[in-house]
């Protein structure tokens, strides 16, 4: 059976994340008794369905790119890098968004995409390799 341990802790820490970011919406709509979809006229309960909701946009994904990377092969520091990375950007933008704070807003989503570049390049180049070696008859897996 395939194994991907840096996978499966970052897939842990994306899914406490998650929790963090939509405790506070289910709390504010209880507090203020608002159970419209969008949050109304409420810009705190907007915020917070906005930064919960751009993690769930972007952190399936990440996961994804995370699991194809480890399950191919990337050194393990490179794939937990690629995912800490991933999640300090969804940190810094989710403090961004909830705090009214654009600096850590911005940044979050420079490094999110150069997340997102970085390992799509490495996708690419690791994916050629093995079509190159698939072309020409040789072995894919060592």
């Amino acid at each position: 059976m395939l194994q991907l341990p840096v996978t499966l802790m970052i897939a842990g820490m994306f899914a406490l994340l998650m929790v963090a970011l939509s405790l506070p919406i289910s709390l504010r709509r209880r507090a203020t008794q608002n159970a419209a979809a969008d949050g109304g006229a409420d810009l705190e309960l907007q915020r917070r369905i906005r930064a919960h909701g751009n993690f769930i946009e972007y952190a399936p994904s990440m996961l994804l790119i995370i699991a194809l990377m480890e399950g191919s092969g990337a050194a393990h520091p490179l794939v937990a890098s690629v995912g800490m990375a991933f999640l300090i950007s969804r940190l810094l933008h989710a403090f961004g968004m909830l705090r009214s704070v654009l600096p850590a807003r911005a940044l979050g989503m420079v490094i999110q995409h150069l997340t997102f570049i970085g390992a799509g390049i490495w996708l690419l180049w690791h994916g050629s390799y093995l079509l190159s070696r698939l072309a020409h008859g040789m072995p894919v897996a060592a």
